[in-house]
């Protein structure tokens, strides 16, 4: 539930966010994505979290990271760290779990509700510490891919749990096929 004079922020975990999407075969309007949250409440901040990789000159998410900068998002990322497997294939790893955990806390204190785009059930303990504040959260990720990318017991602490599908009319614009390079590269632990 939303209510128009509600402070929220919107702290967007971009690697899981893009997985669901593409799970579910369409691409986030990160436009139409803000509009859709300044029309239901007071929108303070929207954060963007992402790992980049520095080795590479040029990354495919480096135009989505430049454009979000420019309008309106706020963007945290840090390096992503490169390894090999124990198969020998090239892995990339990024979390970006404790910086947003550690915007959101700081955060707490003005807000009346917060929107956490993610499934990722390593959040659950902080969704527990929001309501605690006093802040509701509403968890973004769906239950409608195989597998579901939202971890039970993060939906079931939520406030309210809003499925990416039913945004899909709201805030997507078709796949395009060439995108498979992008940030679900990046894996967590």
């Amino acid at each position: 539930m939303f209510y128009k004079d509600d402070r929220l922020a919107m702290f967007i975990d971009g690697a899981n966010l893009f997985a669901a999407a593409r799970a579910l075969g369409f691409e986030i309007d990160y436009k139409l994505l803000r509009q859709e949250f300044e029309r239901r409440g007071k929108l303070l901040r929207a954060f963007y979290y992402t790992a980049l990789l520095e080795t590479e000159e040029y990354s495919p998410i480096r135009p989505l990271i430049d454009w979000l900068n420019y309008n309106g998002y706020s963007l945290v990322t840090k390096p992503a760290k490169e390894y090999t497997d124990a198969f020998g294939r090239r892995k990339v790893k990024g979390n970006m779990d404790i910086e947003l955990a550690v915007n959101a806390m700081e955060l707490a204190p003005r807000l009346d509700h917060a929107i956490l785009f993610s499934g990722d059930g390593d959040f659950r303990p902080l969704v527990e510490s929001l309501q605690r504040q006093g802040v509701r959260v509403s968890v973004v990720s769906t239950t409608r891919s195989q597998p579901p990318m939202i971890a039970d017991e993060l939906r079931r602490q939520a406030d309210n749990f809003i499925e990416l599908d039913a945004l899909r009319d709201i805030v997507g614009r078709p796949s395009r096929t060439n995108t498979s390079e992008r940030s679900e590269t990046i894996t967590e632990t």
